[in-house]
């Protein structure tokens, strides 16, 4: 199934819109698991479920143009990032539609390894991050695979072609510099 995968993978990051109808069926199980994985860190009255959350992701599959991932890995950090962006997107429509002035909350836990043991809200999180990777294009990404995507630092070196132990340094880094941040806030 990897070698389908992929096949299809690189049919869709060469143009063939027609590959992702293909593909998707082979990746819809592990992207909602993704989309659970990203659920569980918000509050319990958010409206959005995992298939809902999977749906919006494909049609933001749908309007990309010249994407290029060369394999499995690759193309899950790249729906993870998707994932996140939609879920920003949500909590500022519904932020905005609201008007209270109170942000919705996560919590930022095991995730980051105890960095920051304070609830947060996800448009904190996403502005800092934004901030990180100004500042650190690498660290912001290391940031947004493993505590978006879940992915392990194994897989985090796999996908950023660098090895274990510089993900595991700059990991460190970054998960200090973001509870700085947000414990400044």
């Amino acid at each position: 199934m990897e070698n389908e995968i992929t096949h299809w993978l690189r049919h869709w990051s060469a143009g063939r819109q027609a590959a992702l109808e293909s593909l998707m069926p082979l990746v819809v199980d592990e992207l909602r698991n993704l989309a659970r994985t990203f659920l569980r860190r918000e509050p319990s009255h958010h409206t959005l479920q995992p298939t809902a959350l999977v749906n919006e992701l494909y049609l933001k599959l749908l309007d990309q143009r010249a994407i290029r991932v060369r394999d499995r890995s690759e193309f899950f950090g790249f729906a993870a990032h998707l994932m996140r962006r939609i879920l920003v997107d949500h909590h500022r429509a519904r932020w905005a539609a609201k008007r209270t002035g109170d942000a919705l909350k996560i919590t930022l836990d095991e995730a980051l390894d105890g960095a920051v043991g304070q609830d947060l809200d996800l448009l904190r999180l996403d502005d800092a991050l934004k901030d990180l990777a100004a500042l650190d294009t690498r660290q912001g990404r290391i940031v947004e695979l493993r505590f978006f995507a879940g992915l392990s630092v194994v897989e985090v070196a796999e996908v950023m072609k660098i090895s274990p132990a510089t993900v595991k340094r700059e990991w460190s880094t970054a998960k200090a510099w973001l509870a700085r941040q947000l414990r400044d806030d």
